[in-house]
């Protein structure tokens, strides 16, 4: 093999290397844009459990509250009669 035909291969080779690095390059763009995605729908999940959690306390409450009153108001009644 003379010079310039290994020159020639090496160039070959060079510009295959290239070509693949660009294309795992791609891959790798899609991938972390695929990552970013699924971060922010997890995110996002994430608000809406905690603002139905936040629901569920707040009613939890307000059940309680209301659960006193019947029980006082029935206490009442029941000393009352």
């Amino acid at each position: 093999m003379t010079a310039e035909q290994d020159i020639a291969s090496v160039a070959g080779q060079l510009a295959e290397l290239t070509r693949t690095v660009n294309e795992m390059n791609s891959q790798l763009a899609a991938l972390r844009e695929r990552a970013d995605n699924q971060q922010v729908r997890a995110n996002t999940q994430q608000e809406r459990t905690d603002v139905q959690q936040e629901r569920i306390d707040l009613a939890a409450r307000e059940l309680a509250e209301v659960s006193d009153c019947l029980q006082a108001e029935a206490t009442w009644l029941g000393v009352s009669s």
